[in-house]
C-alpha cells in the first residue's frame, strides 16, 4: 500500500495558526464575541460551509463577506512580509515518499487557485499528481465527498489509501470515506473520538512519514 492523500493547512503549511490569528483580530476590531471557541468548528471546511456556519452562529449580525475580505488581507499581508510558513519536515517527508514511488495527492478545503499559489510559494506543488480542493465539491470536510473524489482522481481504493490530517473535520471526512486516517495534531489535540477514528496519531510530520514508510511506532495506534 503506497498511496497517500495529504491535507495542506496545518499539515504541510503552518497556515491554520495564521487563519486563527486573522479571525481573532477581526473579532477584536468588530467586537465579535465567542470567536475563540467558534473558530475550531470551521477548520477544514470550505468557503460555502464556513459561510453557513458563521451566519447560523452569529445570526446575520455581521457581514461575512466583509469579514473574510479583512481576514484574507491580514493573512496575505503576513505572507508577503514573512513568507509561506512550511511545517517542519514537510519537504523531507514528501521527498522520501516520492523516491520510494508513493502515489501522492493533496485534499484541501481551500479553493484550488489558493492551493496552487500557496504550494507553489512553498515549493511543494510538484510532489502531487492530484489536487482536490474545496471548490470541487458541494460540501467539504467533515463530509466524505472530497476524500472519495481524491481517491477517484488518484486511482486508489479508500481502504488502501492513507489520509494525513490535523483537524477533527479532516479526520471525520477521511474516516467516513473509508480511508486510513493518520493524525498530526496542530491547533487542537486529539480527543476520544479522534483516537477511535485514527489509525495512528503522530507527534509531528516526521513521525507520520516514518509510520507511512513502515516504521513501527512505540505506542499503539490511536495514541500519541
Amino acid at each position: 500500500m503506497r498511496a497517500v492523500l495529504f491535507d495542506m493547512d496545518g499539515v504541510l503549511l503552518d497556515t491554520e495558526r495564521l487563519g486563527r490569528e486573522s479571525w481573532l483580530e477581526a473579532a477584536r476590531r468588530w467586537g465579535i464575541e465567542d470567536m475563540e471557541s467558534f473558530y475550531p468548528a470551521c477548520i477544514g471546511r470550505n468557503l460555502a460551509d464556513t459561510r453557513d456556519l458563521f451566519t447560523a452562529h452569529y445570526g446575520g449580525r455581521y457581514d461575512y463577506e466583509e469579514f473574510r475580505r479583512f481576514t484574507g488581507r491580514w493573512f496575505q499581508d503576513y505572507i508577503d512580509r514573512q513568507g509561506m510558513p512550511v511545517k517542519a519536515g514537510a519537504r523531507q517527508v514528501l521527498e522520501g515518499l516520492k523516491k520510494e514511488g508513493w502515489r501522492m495527492g493533496l485534499v484541501s478545503s481551500t479553493r484550488q487557485e489558493r492551493v496552487r499559489q500557496q504550494l507553489g510559494e512553498a515549493g511543494l506543488l510538484s510532489y502531487f499528481s492530484v489536487l482536490v480542493t474545496g471548490d470541487m465539491v458541494e460540501h467539504s470536510k467533515p463530509e466524505p465527498d472530497i476524500y472519495l473524489l481524491g481517491c477517484e482522481r488518484l486511482g486508489t481504493r479508500p481502504g488502501e489509501t492513507y489520509a494525513v490530517e490535523d483537524s477533527y473535520n479532516g479526520i471525520r471526512s477521511a474516516f467516513r470515506a473509508g480511508l486510513l486516517p493518520v493524525m498530526v495534531p496542530d491547533l487542537i489535540g486529539p480527543d476520544g473520538e479522534m483516537r477511535e477514528k485514527c489509525l495512528v496519531i503522530c507527534r509531528d510530520l516526521i513521525q507520520a512519514g516514518e509510520f507511512l514508510r513502515g516504521w513501527e511506532p512505540e505506542k499503539a495506534p490511536g495514541q500519541v
